[in-house]
């Protein structure tokens, strides 16, 4: 018997196939690793975090149609209810930390009558949302419940707070990533309101 081939590795086989199913387990690490990557370039460069890209600015709300919180006292979120008028798109949820520290400038924003304030409550349990507003009061002329995050998804939301500023013919004009604040109001927010408010809706 020969022994010339004793020793020898065996050829390789075929490359194994990557499942549909990793694919899709491995997808959201893709988009988080690319998120990370525009997050670190920001600061790298001494960019803005909370003006991250979005590819809805300029572009037409998605279908939003949410049950209301029951309790709260306003009407579920149904923006073609608000075409016509600027209205500032908030998402938050009780358990948000950030969301507890911008609650004060977005009740301070509620006393201008020229936009309105809407709320997009994210996965959240409603006696939770409830006592949140009980506590510290509601700014938001409608509130929809996202039980799922699934609306959340279609507005590109991947944390919570965000807040879109949606002119009158139902554009996404600006995206505000992370608590508002009294300087980033003052600086960024009420100038893209300013803007989304002319009769054209155009910077």
């Amino acid at each position: 018997m020969s022994t010339e081939t004793e020793g020898k590795a065996e050829p390789d086989g075929p490359a194994p196939r990557v499942s549909g199913k990793l694919l899709l387990v491995l997808l959201p690490l893709f988009v988080f690793a690319a998120l990370a990557g525009i997050f670190l370039k920001q600061l790298l460069t001494g960019g803005d975090v909370s003006t991250v890209p979005s590819a809805l600015i300029g572009q037409a709300v998605p279908v939003t149609k949410l049950p209301p919180l029951e309790g709260a006292g306003v009407p579920g979120l149904d923006l073609e209810a608000f075409k016509g008028k600027v209205a500032l798109v908030n998402v938050w949820a009780s358990w948000c930390g950030p969301c507890r520290e911008e609650h004060p400038v977005l009740l301070g924003l509620s006393s201008d009558d020229r936009f309105a304030i809407v709320g997009m409550n994210y996965k959240d349990k409603p006696e939770n949302a409830r006592r949140f507003l009980g506590d510290l009061g509601n700014p938001y002329k409608a509130i929809g419940v996202d039980e799922t995050g699934r609306t959340a998804i279609d507005w590109g939301v991947y944390g919570v707070p965000e807040t879109y500023v949606v002119d009158r013919a139902g554009t996404i004009r600006y995206r505000h990533v992370g608590p508002l604040t009294p300087e980033s109001v003052k600086s960024v927010l009420l100038p893209e309101i300013e803007k989304a408010l002319r009769p054209d809706g155009a910077g």
